[in-house]
């Protein structure tokens, strides 16, 4: 299967599914003679794992990552980093009723077309839980990327959303709710809502938004590797996103080019940041930011017609244990992968300034 690689000069292979033995990585890339925080990288895992509150998933994974190369007395050697995240409570069993049905949204019958064979326990390969590879390599990036600030938090949930701008915000209230919003009560509400829309079998859908201080001026490569692209591109490769936008994003688009362009500073900062932190694919100095719309969980605890693989439409209910709303869990995902394409950014960057000085 191909597709499991991201990345150029920082890049991360993943392997595993969701009720295999374990899922893993390798990291190719990553600089010598970094002194890795273990309890960090631990710490980013411990917010994407299930069971961590009421509103998410209740399988109890430990999430622990072993290291199995590249690193030697705490530091990285520059060689491939190797890792598992050994499964501890897989319950395949939960999806023997689906062996011969579709799943309505999932991936269920594009993989079974695809490749003539599917593995029916937690969608396998095509399960989130593969994204807790993506976490560790994106701990590792952050700890490469020195004074850069990463902050992802939900924005929304359902129809229950943040009106005021993140200048406005103080981002690390996100980390004391379940839910990781920035507004205390607008968490009590987007919880008791997750809570209610659970209750009845069903799920919602979200926005996580993030913001990043401290990229400096140049990174980002013209045409094709623009920075706002692999950005997108890392996001819209997470499970269940639907949607991406940078910057003014689709409501720049109601606007006149004289409201919406950023004007300058003597220092070359701007006056405003419409333009999201980007300018023609290139860093400019001012904060990134985006927004990422993730769709409502597929899996359902409440009947619904599926096909199946006779072609008749049947009844079919969700079982087992599944996220009623991932935005949660998605937080720490979207900085992973925010991380790793900074850092691919910054590699690049480094290359074209030493090659211009030869």
């Amino acid at each position: 299967m191909a597709g499991n690689s991201f990345g150029t000069l920082f890049r991360l292979t993943t392997f595993g599914e969701s009720h295999g033995e374990a899922l893993g990585g390798i990291i190719d890339g990553c600089p010598p003679n970094i002194l890795l925080d273990f309890e960090a990288i631990q710490h980013e895992l411990n917010r994407r794992r299930p069971g961590q509150s009421a509103i998410v998933t209740q399988r109890k994974e430990g999430d622990k990552v072993r290291f199995l190369s590249g690193i030697l007395d705490g530091k990285t050697t520059g060689t491939p980093i190797g890792f598992i995240i050994e499964n501890e409570n897989q319950h395949s069993a939960d999806y023997a009723h689906i062996a011969e049905v579709y799943r309505p949204s999932h991936a269920d019958y594009v993989y079974q077309q695809k490749y003539g064979i599917r593995d029916v326990r937690g969608g396998g390969r095509s399960s989130a839980r593969e994204t807790v590879s993506r976490v560790v390599a994106g701990a590792i990036a952050k700890q490469v990327l020195k004074g850069i600030q990463i902050n992802a938090y939900v924005s929304s949930v359902g129809e229950l959303s943040l009106t005021q701008p993140y200048t406005n915000l103080d981002l690390a209230i996100a980390e004391t709710n379940a839910v990781r919003c920035p507004d205390p009560i607008l968490a009590e509400q987007m919880e008791a809502y997750i809570k209610a829309i659970r209750k009845e079998g069903d799920t919602v859908g979200g926005v996580v938004s993030c913001v990043v201080k401290g990229v400096p001026v140049g990174w980002g490569e013209p045409v094709f590797d623009k920075l706002h692209a692999q950005l997108g591109k890392a996001m819209l490769s997470i499970n269940a996103v639907k949607g991406f936008e940078y910057g003014s994003g689709f409501a720049g688009t109601t606007m006149r080019g004289s409201q919406h362009n950023d004007l300058f500073n003597p220092d070359g900062t701007t006056q405003t940041n419409y333009s999201g932190g980007i300018q023609g694919g290139i860093s400019n100095g001012m904060d990134i930011y985006f927004r990422v719309a993730f769709k409502p969980v597929a899996t359902l605890m409440q009947s619904q017609p599926a096909l199946d693989s006779r072609g008749n439409i049947v009844e079919i209910q969700g079982k087992g244990r599944h996220d009623p709303c991932v935005v949660p869990r998605a937080v720490p995902i979207v900085e992973a992968m925010t991380a790793m394409v900074l850092l691919d950014f910054h590699l690049l960057n480094k290359a074209v300034k030493a090659n211009g000085n030869l």
